[in-house]
């Protein structure tokens, strides 16, 4: 019996802590456990050995960082063969079970937050996953993913070089989000649109804190649901990482959750035999409640997520050239800065969905959509609908997108279908359905039903659900047909009613040709909204169109308390509504939105009317950061708009340094900070993080990258006598190197303040491995330096 039949009928039991074992049985502080598989083979299937002989019907190799980048210069590939010959042995011997090739993250951010590109991060897992599927692995498990980016890279290279089950896992901390803005319902959403098996959570947290979270993943999915959480929140007794939660407590925890409804249950970090033992013991009888379907429609981003159904959804129709001469313009000549301001303006008018369309005759659209598309996700993190007709530039920025896209758009065309089916299935999203076919748009309502139905029909044929389709009934223009508004209300209607499928109009379409045309816009609105109209696409400026909506969800019970009616209509508009038109840019501004050509172009251009450089980095730059920051710490804005932001920040610094320099004047230096990833530990996506905001806030900092050991820190630290030291660690077999980093930075420089941050770390962990300040995040590490007075 393979691995989904025995999940569709049972409860399964994963291993625990590979790690924690490995370090028992002598693995050196900071070495990396995937080169045990071929150093100490024995050692590794010893651990196996001991997990099956507990309980588990599921072993993960030892392959967690066998990727290219943080194992280059290894023999990944020798390395992940060997990882599944072991587990396949122990299995072997055991007499059942299953071995799942563990896929771990890079250890780097991707573009645009970071240096890595999309492609490469997929080019990175594929020999892994190409090796582990031929040596004999039954699944592929991808696991503590904190970037959703990264994750839909694992995923499309396990897709395309194997066709294994594959599992994913993703991390999230307290507030339930993850380090780059994800929540659940965007990773329930990209990972259900992308074809995963299994999605789940493991690492960060302990069972209670992942008890929390367990009830809305249930409510979102449609799959099956994996945990695997630490033995508790890692703490340091007498110089040792311990996890406080014992089997006995794991076990029952787990088995609450198995009673509601989960389906793979398993350990991750300070879990070991004893915990799976208790767990199997717990929840072996336990029946298997069913995976229930949630039918829903939906698009996302990287951290937002929009259903189609539960309030009218407004989709900005203005990144698209036609009829729109600057935009055409810009296009052409590259200027993305014009096209980003256009999306900011737009979500801050309240658009819940962005068009992008970038189709002219001139134009290289295959390469210029995928990245527009990469660009406008850098600065908004509303959804995006990919609005093209040509089947390789579709196909280009599905592949990029950050999250489950809308895709505007299918036909009943036979050729349509073919074209655009395949490329929702593999990188999933939904898509807006035309209903015409080769013979035209039918003059009925009823022929254009009849063209819905075979779109889903055929839409079947490639195991794309009907919600997966947001149905176009298609507005013409009532000055050349007077009916054409009237068949195309009823057809709203009879594809709500009959099919149960959602609808989107380009609402603007009825008006063509006629005066005043906001007026029938706006009333054709109103009728399609009452006929079932779940999304329209129009321009968020138009102020009739707006309080059309506005008013209607007021009146159909949509608006709580007529909260967003009485914000914009007492005159103090909500957020959304406080947009700078597109246009010159006010400095602070355009680094609060992250756009570093307008914020550039702010600068030279008060540089220019006779601003002093120091005025504009005191009262533009550093107030803007701060807002950003204070944004970023209260949740109203994820990792990479704040990372924008810096970027924006810097490119004005540089101005202005520039011109401090000209006029023979410099600002005032901060302290230095000296930044590092301790001994053995490849992951530097926090320490980059709080590299790029430390220098925006004025700090000298030496960056000594990653792997560093204690005497490499201590000696940059006593040399450039820096005032600060950061350190960060990911993995708990790292956490060694990390306190003799401390002990020794304590030993040789007492003056310095040390700084701690990662993924295994506590507060109270923290305190007692000697560290000054534990950061939970990058912002307060910069809060931490600017208000504690330092040497240097």
């Amino acid at each position: 019996m393979n691995i989904r039949e025995e999940l569709a009928r049972r409860v399964l039991i994963f291993d625990g802590g590979m790690g924690t074992m490995l370090q028992a049985a002598g693995l050196p502080a900071g070495y990396e456990p995937e080169r045990w598989n071929l150093e100490r083979p024995d050692a590794v299937q010893a651990v196996h050995a001991q997990y099956l002989a507990a309980g588990a019907d599921i072993v993960t190799t030892n392959t967690f960082g066998a990727n290219a980048v943080k194992l280059a210069g290894h023999p990944v590939e020798a390395i992940v063969t060997a990882a599944v010959g072991l587990a396949r042995q122990a299995v072997t011997a055991h007499g059942s079970g299953f071995v799942a090739l563990d896929v771990g993250p890079t250890g780097r951010l991707l573009r645009p937050m970071g240096d890595l590109p999309f492609e490469e991060a997929v080019a990175a897992y594929a020999p892994a996953i190409r090796a582990g599927a031929a040596a004999g692995a039954d699944l592929v498990l991808i696991e503590t993913m904190s970037d959703l980016y990264e994750a839909k890279a694992a995923v499309l290279a396990a897709k395309e070089n194997c066709d294994l089950p594959i599992f994913v896992s993703v991390v999230l901390d307290q507030s339930g989000r993850m380090l780059t803005g994800g929540d659940l319902p965007a990773a329930v959403a990209l990972m259900e649109g992308l074809g995963v098996d299994v999605i789940g959570l493991n690492c960060g947290l302990g069972p209670e804190q992942m008890a929390g979270l367990f009830p809305e993943l249930l409510s979102l999915t449609s799959l099956p649901v994996l945990i695997q959480p630490n033995a508790g929140l890692p703490e340091c007794v007498d110089g040792c990482t311990h996890f406080r939660v014992s089997p006995q407590d794991f076990a029952a925890a787990m088995a609450e959750l198995v009673r509601s409804g989960l389906r793979v249950a398993g350990g991750c970090c300070g879990t070991t035999p004893e915990h799976i033992r208790a767990l199997s013991d717990a929840c072996r009888d336990l029946p298997a409640l069913p995976v229930v379907p949630k039918h829903r429609t939906w698009v996302s981003s990287y951290a937002r997520t929009v259903v189609f159904g539960e309030t009218p959804v407004l989709i900005g129709e203005r990144i698209n050239p036609t009829g729109k001469p600057r935009l055409k313009e810009a296009l052409r000549s590259g200027d993305m800065d014009y096209v980003l301001r256009l999306a900011v303006e737009q979500q801050e008018k309240g658009a819940q969905v962005l068009d992008v369309n970038v189709g002219l005759p001139e134009v290289d659209e295959p390469t210029l959509l995928p990245h527009t598309v990469e660009e406008l996700q850098a600065v908004t993190d509303l959804p995006l609908q990919i609005d093209t007709n040509h089947p390789g530039a579709m196909a280009a920025a599905m592949r990029c997108y950050n999250g489950r896209p809308l895709v505007n758009s299918v036909s009943g065309k036979a050729e349509s279908m073919a074209a655009v089916f395949p490329l929702l299935k593999k990188y999933g999203g939904a898509a807006i359905a035309l209903t015409l076919d080769e013979n035209g748009i039918p003059s009925t309502a009823q022929e254009r039903l009849a063209i819905a139905r075979r779109i889903i029909e055929t839409a079947a044929g490639y195991g794309i659900p009907k919600e997966d389709l947001i149905f176009d009934p298609l507005a013409l223009t009532i000055s050349a047909d007077q009916g054409a508004a009237v068949v195309t209300l009823e057809t709203v209607e009879l594809i709500t009613r009959e099919l149960g499928c959602r609808t989107s109009l380009g609402v603007s379409n009825v008006s063509f040709g006629l005066p005043r045309r906001e007026a029938v816009n706006s009333a054709f609105f109103l009728l399609a909204l009452e006929k079932g109209l779940s999304a329209a696409i129009l321009n968020p400026n138009s102020t009739p169109m707006l309080d059309a909506l506005r008013a209607y969800c007021a009146l159909k019970g949509l608006d709580p308390n007529c909260q967003a009616y009485i914000a914009a209509m007492a005159g103090t508009p909500a957020p959304a509504a406080s947009a700078a038109p597109v246009g010159d840019m006010e400095l602070g501004t355009a680094v609060e939105r992250g756009l570093r050509e307008s914020a550039a172009s702010a600068a030279r251009t008060a540089l220019d009317r006779g601003a002093p450089p120091m005025e504009l980095i005191d009262n533009g730059l550093i107030p803007a950061l701060d807002r950003v920051g204070a944004a970023f710490e209260a949740g109203k804005l994820y990792l990479p708009q704040l990372l924008m932001s810096a970027e924006a920040a810097k490119a004005v610094f540089e101005l202005l340094r520039g011109a401090m320099t000209t006029q023979g004047a410099r600002p005032a230096a901060k302290a230095k900070v000296v930044l590092s990833t301790v001994k053995g530990d490849v992951h530097d996506i926090g320490k980059n993080i709080v590299k790029v905001l430390l220098e925006n806030y004025g700090y000298r900092v030496i960056d000594l990258g990653k792997d560093v050991s204690p005497e490499t820190v201590t000696q940059a630290v006593v040399r450039e006598h820096a005032a600060f030291c950061g350190l960060s660690a990911l993995m708990t077999t790292t956490v060694g190197a990390m306190e003799e980093t401390i002990a020794l930075l304590r030993r040789e420089a007492p003056w310095c303040r040390i700084m701690v941050g990662g993924a295994v770390l506590t507060e109270e962990y923290a305190r007692r491995m000697g560290a000054d300040f534990y950061g939970k995040d990058a912002m307060s590490d910069v809060r931490y330096a600017d208000s504690t007075p330092g040497e240097g």
